[in-house]
């Protein structure tokens, strides 16, 4: 309890120095997370795959990403109990027991090192590296998934095996490799309440979650927590919603440390996102009849979330689908399947994707250094072209264009500009904002009633009308393909 206290208070064994967050404090468990060479590794993959090669100051890695994550996830969570305690105070005393800091020490502990760990199972180039075909094909291997947990128990984490791989799932096997190494036991932690509000799985809590739980819930929820049809079996998934919406969620900490770090290490400053005024707007919200428990936010907070939108929604037309850029990522998958041409890349990428112990070996660096041995025998790849920026040559963007639309306007750019058909290429992006108009996922308003002064929870399409210009769309960027990459034969290997 002593512990919980001291770390409640700010006591901390250890301080990052982040460019964008400034100092981020450690526990000595996540100490001993990011010491491990499963996450060390993360220091050698890139946040944004090659954006670099467009805007020179995106180089940040993964590593940075994942702290500030950490960072990010604690501040929303203490944020809305030191609200809640701030408008407990003005209409009565209220007083933390020790079982209630145990509590909140708990979930902030759980939450910190499931933001940590969630992006951990990324492999060379983040996302890129999941699109390109032939590592598809790796992937969708079969017997990929048993190999991956051979002499580990997946079923704590999973009821079923997955039909195709996802860098989710490769999270959920680093944290458990690395949790599985780290003294838990000492921070009071159970490895299953971490990686079970992570993404893809479905964990039953431990009995200390289950425990802290109804502390929590008792505590947010007051003389309704006992109301309504919920039951206590009930609680312990509803608060595990709660912190799971903190981690990956429509407004979460992923979302929200991303969009700081890329437009400060890209120098794009779009919108206006403060994240100091967005979560201390934030609030818990609770519906004991419905039963719903999730993330709210005040109105005045309002404006702070319309920037975060916007800003994200910007981000992703300007910086992410900048046509130079999915110019470059296109140019990227095209060289990772060159270099797996050569039998020996293909099988040593292949037992990495199938042991714990060797995955540490699969960052940039790799493929790098593949790309530049490629280029030298080979001028006429695609490694050669990334390895020397070489861009496609762009020639026309549209807009949310269905699949027959694009093989359409491709016949009638080559056509009209007498080009090979085979020679015109596409690169598509698809921003998703659905789930704003859709009730965004969970996140509702608080709003307070003029006569009343009680506040009700409302869904945001009904307070703003903002929300309601975003919609998923897809920017779909036409090149022609550069010139050394024409005569790019078939077999590489020496």
């Amino acid at each position: 309890m002593r512990r919980a206290v001291n770390d409640l208070l700010g006591a901390y064994d250890k301080l990052i120095m982040d460019p964008v967050h400034g100092g981020i404090p450690l526990y000595r468990h996540e100490i001993q997370v990011i010491d491990h060479p499963l996450f060390q590794r993360l220091r050698n993959i890139c946040q944004n795959d090659i954006l670099s090669l467009v805007f020179p100051g995106a180089t940040h890695s993964r590593f940075l990403h994942s702290v500030g994550v950490m960072h990010v996830g604690a501040r929303m969570f203490r944020a809305m109990i030191d609200a809640y305690l701030r408008e407990r105070q003005l209409s009565e005393h209220a007083d933390l027991s020790l079982s209630q800091l145990d509590a909140i020490d708990y979930l902030v502990k759980t939450i910190r090192l499931a933001c940590l760990l969630h992006d951990s199972g990324h492999s060379s180039f983040s996302h890129q590296f999941t699109q390109a075909r032939r590592i598809r094909e790796l992937m969708s291997r079969g017997d990929r998934f048993q190999e991956l947990w051979r002499g580990a128990d997946y079923r704590q984490y999973y009821r079923t095996e997955p039909e195709e791989l996802e860098h989710e799932h490769y999270s959920v096997r680093v944290a458990h490799e690395v949790l599985s190494s780290v003294d838990l036991d000492a921070a009071g932690l159970d490895r299953r309440d971490v990686i079970g509000i992570m993404e893809t799985t479905e964990v039953r809590p431990s009995d200390t979650f289950c425990r802290h739980a109804l502390t929590f819930w008792q505590f947010i929820a007051g003389e309704q927590a006992e109301s309504g049809s919920l039951t206590r079996d009930n609680i312990p998934r509803l608060v595990m919603g709660l912190l799971s919406s903190i981690v990956s969620g429509e407004i979460d900490a992923d979302r929200a440390d991303y969009m700081l770090r890329d437009g400060f290490h890209s120098s794009v400053t779009i919108g206006g996102l403060n994240l100091d005024h967005l979560v201390t707007n934030f609030r818990f919200g609770w519906d004991a009849e419905e039963p719903w428990l999730g993330l709210a936010i005040t109105q005045k907070g309002l404006g702070a979330l319309e920037d975060f939108v916007y800003s994200r929604y910007q981000m992703y037309r300007k910086v992410y689908a900048h046509k130079t850029a999915l110019g470059f990522d296109w140019l990227l998958r095209e060289a990772i399947n060159e270099v797996l041409e050569d039998p020996e890349n293909f099988a040593w990428i292949d037992t990495c994707l199938s042991d714990m112990r060797l995955f540490a070996e699969l960052t940039d660096s790799f493929f790098w250094e593949a790309f530049r041995k490629v280029a030298r025998r080979n001028p006429g790849s695609y490694s050669f072209c990334i390895v020397n920026r070489v861009k496609l040559d762009h020639l026309d963007t549209r807009e949310d264009l269905t699949a027959k639309d694009i093989a359409r306007h491709c016949a009638w750019l080559a056509r009209e500009l007498d080009l090979d058909p085979d020679r015109v290429v596409t690169c598509s992006m698809r921003a998703r904002f659905s789930n704003i108009q859709d009730n965004f996922n969970g996140l509702k308003v608080l709003v307070r009633d003029p006569v009343t002064r009680c506040r009700s929870l409302r869904k945001i399409t009904e307070v703003s009308a903002f929300f309601s210009k975003f919609r998923d769309g897809t920017i779909t960027h036409f090149y022609r393909r550069p010139e050394v990459a024409e005569t790019a034969p078939a077999d590489l290997a020496e």
